[in-house]
């Protein structure tokens, strides 16, 4: 991600991406997590206000570099 933010700072107006599991879930167990439908592939999104292409564009470009790595 280039224009994602990788900070769990929710509430701020700034898109941001992070990984529950690794960061504000991670204090829980793996049974925890799974209740609250946190898994180790879920990835939450928080759209802010930036241009929408330029959000688009940033999340094609990671997820077209994720599929050619796995």
């Amino acid at each position: 991600m280039q224009l994602l933010s990788h900070l769990a700072n929710i509430g701020d107006a700034k898109s941001l991406v992070i990984h529950p599991a690794s960061t504000t879930h991670s204090q829980l167990t793996k049974e925890e997590q799974a209740v609250t439908g946190v898994t180790e592939d879920f990835i939450r999104l928080s759209i802010g206000l930036e241009n929408a292409e330029d959000i688009k564009e940033d999340i094609d470009q990671a997820l077209r570099k994720a599929v050619k790595k796995g």
